[in-house]
């Protein structure tokens, strides 16, 4: 008999790693890890289900999961903008997923027409402009900054970011390759200075009179004014009399190859869900994807605005005619790090 219990005993151990690491789900994710762990903490913590996670840059991971194939241990990709997800998808390292909750949550222009891929989070990309030497009436539209008054008053980002290539796919998409590249080589024209390595660098040129506006993510405008809460820039949304101003998304899929794909999922489900939208977005400040999700109170702030309600996979459809486009308007080289602002 007490072999029998020794057995039994034994046998129960056994099984409970087994699913323990059958519950488990493996995160890679270009989304800073800052802004995930408490997140997956949290998730943890309400559901039992460990996540692990590895953080790195979306073009790397993506390369990861392709030469892993079968044996990666990923069962989740996050990463950020539209582009990145839509090549994710199309390089075949995303499955499709069937889920009521997620078409529930997030809506049709911010998520995958295939299902293998759902935004998380909303960031707009609009104009920012010194509050001294540009009054909002001034302005209008990305359309409107290729225009001869703005000659030696712009400042951008390089054309080699992501962002950039999926705003120019917009533009594509709005007005056509020969309209498109008009109004870019007007951008190029209106330069005053070489395109820039990050959004915080051509901000501060605004701030420091190099020139009088430029093209940013929202998020990094509010980290900021975070950091300069005086800082004379201010928010402006483009294209409120057309199509809206550009927005993007961070988002995830369950991989192709996912050891857990329901476990997987049901984290997909939760962070997308009214409860964990308010934080995901606000650690990063930018906007809930669920309608009923809260947005952190400084974003709420900027104001309501029109967003474009272009599906968003169009900036990964049309990326590299965005790419090809850039080029031959000569916007390509990117400011030298240690140039001064």
């Amino acid at each position: 008999m007490s072999r029998l219990i020794l057995s039994a005993l034994l046998a129960g151990a056994l099984l409970v790693p087994t699913y323990a690491l059958a519950e488990e789900v493996v995160v890679y994710s270009a989304r800073n890890e800052h802004l995930i762990k408490p997140l997956f903490d949290r998730y943890t913590a309400e559901t039992g289900v460990p996540v692990k996670y590895i953080t790195d840059k979306a073009g790397p991971l993506l390369q990861r999961l392709r030469a892993e194939g079968k044996r990666t241990p990923a069962d989740l990709l996050i990463t950020v903008d539209a582009g990145n997800l839509w090549h994710a998808a199309e390089s075949g390292v995303l499955a499709e997923i069937d889920s009521a909750v997620l078409t529930a949550n997030v809506p049709v222009n911010l998520r995958d027409p295939g299902g293998r891929w759902f935004g998380l989070s909303e960031r707009a990309r609009t104009i920012v402009y010194s509050t001294e030497r540009v009054q909002p009436t001034d302005l209008g539209s990305y359309e409107d900054l290729a225009e001869p008054k703005w000659k030696g008053r712009l400042c951008l980002r390089t054309s080699k970011k992501v962002y950039n290539q999926s705003l120019v796919a917009t533009l594509i998409a709005r007005h056509g390759e020969t309209e498109a590249e008009r109004i870019v080589r007007g951008w190029v024209d209106n330069l005053a200075a070489a395109p820039f390595s990050n959004d915080t660098k051509a901000m501060q040129a605004v701030a420091a009179g190099q020139c009088d506006v430029t093209i940013v993510n929202t998020y990094y405008f509010g980290r900021l004014q975070k950091e300069q809460p005086d800082i004379e820039l201010a928010l402006f949304w483009a294209n409120q009399d057309s199509s809206g101003t550009h927005i993007n998304v961070s988002g995830a899929g369950v991989t192709r190859h996912a050891k857990h794909p329901e476990a997987a999922r049901k984290l997909l489900e939760w962070l997308s869900s009214e409860a964990a939208q308010g934080e995901f977005a606000a650690r990063n400040m930018e906007f809930p994807v669920n309608p009923k999700g809260a947005a952190d109170a400084t974003v709420t702030a900027w104001g309501d605005f029109k967003a474009d309600e272009l599906n968003v996979n169009v900036a990964g459809r049309l990326q590299s005619a965005a790419i090809r486009l850039m080029d031959r308007a000569g916007y390509r080289r990117a400011r030298r790090p240690d140039a001064r602002v």
